[in-house]
């Protein structure tokens, strides 16, 4: 069954590493189209550690909108594997998402910042601005339900928000604080679009910060532009992409000002990494979807060239645009990053419905 642009029903920022991400098509307004499967049709489906992902499942009834899955989960309380197999298979239905699928990676960020500009650390991480308006197209257009707009008040007036070469610190500071300086413009540039990362400051101590909001702005794949320009061949990844950077300083602003979104951040009281449903995310079960396919909460098999694995949707990002794009978190700090970098797996991606979902 099939309706165009859904989220799919029954089921339950950071900003993703969209840098690896090259040839995916554009997204269009087709219809959403699954197929009903068997789990034995499900490819590895036998061969995961199913269990692996109960803290994923756990964290996605902690949400405000929980999944209409959580009361059985409750009942059931499923500890090992077993039990954990068993709760899938009772209670929930597979179905294949009929659409290309494209699964990238991304990670949680850890730099080097000071609470005060000086020094080394002139590039700022911003604060929610004051200024900043979010429209829910949704209110309006309920076909375009979970669609934000973002802008500016501008003496009444609704009007696009700075982009990133307009947004200078002498301006911005009038309409933000400065959560933190950094040392490095690749560090900042690349936790924006990780969405969240940990900042250790000159004191030793380390602070938590997580996406709040956008400005708006398009996001541009800062290595789609160095490809088209010839500086870069493929296989390109986030590696590659801050190598040929840090070879050419001269052109660092000229490069990041391509992609003309950013992203503003807000403290996290725990060091976690916070996705869009407002959880903790786990690594490696943790999966970014646009939710204008797949709703938050939503167990999501992914059967890629790589890895056959459950994981559940409790992510987002401006990258992130498809009912077949996914972007899975791994992790953090250095080793996650070299990962998530290189990801790149194309193959399908299966949905788990509760049983008597009704189909979008």
């Amino acid at each position: 069954m099939t309706r165009g642009r859904a989220t799919l029903i029954g089921a339950g920022t950071l900003i993703l590493c969209g840098l690896a991400i090259l040839f995916w098509p554009q997204p269009t307004k087709e219809s959403l189209s699954l197929q009903p499967l068997s789990f034995d049709e499900i490819p590895g489906w036998k061969d995961d550690t199913l269990a692996a992902a109960l803290p994923a499942l756990t964290h996605a009834c902690e949400a405000k909108v929980a999944p209409l899955y959580c009361a059985a989960l409750a009942q059931a309380k499923p500890r090992d594997e077993t039990g954990v197999r068993v709760f899938f298979e009772t209670q929930f239905t597979p179905y294949r998402v009929r659409a290309q699928s494209f699964v990238t990676g991304y990670y949680q960020a850890l730099v080097k910042g000071s609470l005060t500009r000086g020094g080394a650390f002139q590039t700022p991480l911003w604060g929610e601005p004051k200024d900043l308006v979010r429209i829910d197209i949704g209110a309006f257009l309920p076909q375009e339900a979970g669609q934000v707009l973002y802008g500016r008040n501008d003496n009444g007036r609704i009007v696009p928000y700075e982009t990133r070469a307009e947004m200078k610190p002498e301006l911005m500071q009038k309409r933000a604080k400065p959560l933190v300086w950094l040392s490095d413009p690749l560090d900042a540039f690349f936790m924006e679009i990780q969405g969240s990362g940990l900042v250790k400051l000159p004191t030793g101590q380390t602070i938590a910060l997580g996406y709040t909001a956008k400005n708006g702005a398009p996001y541009v794949a800062i290595g789609r532009v160095l490809r088209e320009s010839g500086a870069l061949l493929p296989p390109i990844t986030a590696q590659s992409i801050q190598a040929w950077l840090r070879a050419h300083p001269e052109r660092i602003t000229e490069i990041l000002n391509k992609n003309p979104s950013v992203t503003f951040f807000k403290r996290q009281p725990k060091g976690e990494a916070i996705g869009a449903q407002g959880v903790s995310l786990t690594p490696g079960r943790s999966l970014a979807v646009d939710p204008s396919f797949v709703a938050m909460g939503t167990p999501v098999w992914l059967a890629t060239e790589r890895r056959q694995t459950l994981t559940v949707a409790q992510d987002t990002g401006s990258a992130i645009k498809g009912a077949g794009r996914g972007d899975l978190f791994l992790g953090v700090g250095a080793a996650a990053e070299q990962d998530a970098g290189a990801m790149q797996e194309k193959g399908e991606m299966i949905v788990l419905l509760p049983r008597g979902t009704p189909l979008p």
